[in-house]
């Protein structure tokens, strides 16, 4: 029993030390190289050529660790499949990216239309497996049953924050550190609600802390659209098998944040005909133009999530 509580982290967490040191000079040799949108900080620059989709490694890591140690199928493949499911859109962008040499992959209808084909068929499975729709209500031993509309507003959350945790993926460990903190109380949740998901939530954390030995500041190597849109639908997907798709909104409310900026700064421009409310979006960018050197947003937006994490514990 023990056993799937900490030796799927290990598990991961060794195979990225074997694996990114293979990949990273695979990766320089294909020319697997980061774009840099031009309009960004100028200080980002440098890190064009950086290797990309290091989210493979990720996806390999935890795949094979969960693999390894799982105890309830019916849910953890679903998970698994959802993961490597966005985690293969991603693939499709950042090869795009590669193959026509800029920061543009996949078109955004494009892009949507995956994620929410995805997205239905995970909550399709839900459905026929009769999960069931009750959801638990924050700071209350209540539940509710939404009924049908727990299915559309269940995809609507993976997308929503799949896009979020892309928008996230913008900084050196950002990503890597943030999700660190959410996948560790998806763990507790887990454990106190019978630990059997425990071996995903604990295959993830490994594969993180593995990885981010290479993604941390100066980064050797970037997860890509391969590992953001998994993480988002690794994170969406375990918060509804664990019935907390609410606490979502607390404990991933730096996702929400990112990609909540970018549409604010988007119908800002237009309706403004050309100003804008942030300095820049993502709203990382627009810290980091305000004098933050990288490493304390990072710092900062890991440590409010570990303080949003801690509320979340309250309203369970």
């Amino acid at each position: 029993m023990k056993a799937q509580f900490v030796w799927p982290a290990i598990v991961a967490f060794v195979l990225q030390l074997i694996i990114c040191p293979f990949m990273i000079p695979m990766l320089h040799k294909l020319k697997f190289g980061q774009y840099i949108r031009e309009d960004g900080p100028k200080e980002h620059m440098k890190k064009a050529g950086t290797p990309t989709m290091g989210g493979i490694a990720i996806l390999i890591a935890f795949s094979i660790a969960l693999l390894c140690f799982m105890k309830d199928s019916e849910r953890v493949i679903p998970l698994l499949l959802l993961t490597l499911g966005m985690g293969l859109i991603g693939l499709a962008d950042d090869l795009l990216k590669i193959v026509f040499k800029h920061n543009e992959g996949l078109k955004p209808w494009q892009k949507f239309g995956l994620q929410f084909l995805v997205a239905i068929l995970f909550v399709v499975y839900l459905g026929a497996t009769h999960f069931g729709t009750e959801i638990q209500v924050p700071f209350s031993s209540r539940t509710w049953n939404l009924g049908f509309m727990y299915y559309v507003l269940a995809v609507l959350l993976i997308v929503g924050f799949d896009n979020g945790s892309n928008f996230t993926d913008g900084l050196d460990g950002l990503l890597t550190s943030v999700t660190l903190v959410i996948a560790a109380f998806l763990w507790v949740v887990s454990m106190i609600a019978g630990g059997t998901m425990t071996s995903a939530m604990s295959a993830m954390i490994g594969a993180l802390l593995g990885f981010l030995v290479f993604n941390t500041n100066p980064a050797k190597v970037f997860m890509g659209d391969t590992g953001s849109l998994a993480i988002g639908g690794f994170v969406t997907g375990a918060a509804l098998l664990l019935k907390i798709p609410i606490l979502v909104f607390i404990i991933a409310f730096i996702y929400l944040l990112e990609v909540l900026s970018v549409i604010i700064q988007v119908a800002y421009f237009k309706l403004t005909h050309g100003k804008r409310f942030f300095r820049m979006a993502p709203i990382h960018h627009h810290f980091e133009l305000g004098g933050w050197k990288e490493t304390k947003v990072v710092t900062i937006f890991t440590i409010a999530t570990a303080v949003l994490c801690m509320l979340a514990f309250a309203a369970l």
